[in-house]
Order: structure tokens, then C-alpha cells, then sequence
């Protein structure tokens, strides 16, 4: 599964123009999550949250047959 989050988790607002902004990928290519940013300082900013406060995200797929997939 492959999940786009579009707002930023600094600001808390929406990237519309995805191809020209800042993106931090975690994930295998197959799987991941895929998080926009409005600048680099945002980025950077999360960046240095999730590993220095220990917050790192985990994505721990659900490939059972009655996991339904919404949104």
C-alpha cells in the first residue's frame, strides 16, 4: 500500500504542486508513505523530529482477507 500525505505535518496545510515540492519517502517502493512539504525547512524540520525525539513511523502492512482498504 501506498499512502500520499498532502499536508504538510509542520504548518498543517495543504501542497497542491507536488512535482516542485520537498517529499520525504519512507518505504520499500512498493509500500510507503509518501509526506509533501511546503519548503525544505519543513522537511528538515520533521526530519530531525522523528529521529531526535524518537518518532520514528512504522508501516506495518494488513495482507489478511477481510482487511478492506478505505479513502
Amino acid at each position: 500500500m501506498h499512502i500520499r500525505i498532502t499536508t504538510d505535518p509542520v504548518t498543517q496545510n495543504e501542497v497542491h504542486d507536488l512535482s516542485n515540492q520537498p517529499c520525504h519517502y519512507k518505504g520499500d517502493g512498493t509500500n510507503g508513505l509518501e509526506i509533501y512539504f511546503e519548503n525544505q525547512k519543513n522537511m528538515d524540520e520533521f526530519i530531525k523530529w522523528e529521529i531526535e525525539d524518537d518518532h520514528k513511523i512504522t508501516l506495518v502492512g494488513n495482507n489478511s482477507e477481510d482487511y478492506v482498504a478505505e479513502g
